[in-house]
């Protein structure tokens, strides 16, 4: 894993199926905090009453990581779907795996096998983005060296995040973690006189 760069879900996504007479819908959502999955639980919760499981997992860029087999048997659906999470390589989001049980026994190995399935589809139907963790650099440049600086903006990992032109020209960079400090060391020989 980067210590700063990963990849999360653009927007939310689902996948419905059918295993053994049971239904299995996998909700898959971007969160940024614990509070926020929980909060999206609570609706999922409330908007599908009626089933019988609403199984999740969830995984945080900062390290943080839970699961729930919510009643089912131990080990047979929170550790699938955050299984299925970790096979994505993916961070800052949940999945629900909400399940309505329609009369036949999967035992654990098959109930194991479907919410890690039906997460990892839900998954796949979902768009990803990458995200940076950048730290804000902030520069007084004379008139005489814009251009040069302008030059080293290259995203994603310089960004421009503000200029602020007067007496003194001030700039904020954002940059990415990793390459912070090459970039402060880069600051200071082009602006030494």
């Amino acid at each position: 894993m980067s210590t700063d760069h990963y990849r999360t879900l653009a927007e939310p996504a689902e996948h419905r199926q059918k295993i053994e007479r049971s239904d299995f819908l996998g909700l898959a959502f971007p969160i940024v905090e614990e509070q926020a999955f929980f909060a999206e639980l609570e609706r999922i919760q409330k908007r599908y009453f009626d089933a019988t499981h609403h199984c999740w997992a969830f995984r945080l860029f900062d390290g943080r990581q839970r699961s729930s087999d919510a009643g089912e048997p131990s080990g047979t659906a929170g550790k699938p779907i955050l299984s299925a999470i970790e096979g994505a390589a993916l961070y800052d989001l949940g999945v629900v795996v909400v399940r309505w049980y329609g009369g036949v026994k999967l035992g654990t190995g098959g109930l194991g096998r479907a919410y890690r399935e039906t997460a990892a589809l839900a998954l796949r139907e979902a768009r990803t983005l990458d995200r940076y963790v950048y730290e804000r650099v902030r520069v007084v440049v004379p008139f005489s060296a814009l251009s040069t600086l302008y030059r080293m903006v290259n995203p994603p990992d310089v960004v421009l995040a503000a200029e602020h032109f007067g007496e003194t020209n001030e700039f904020e960079f954002d940059v990415r973690a990793s390459l912070a400090e090459g970039f402060r060391k880069a600051l200071a020989r082009f602006l030494q006189p």
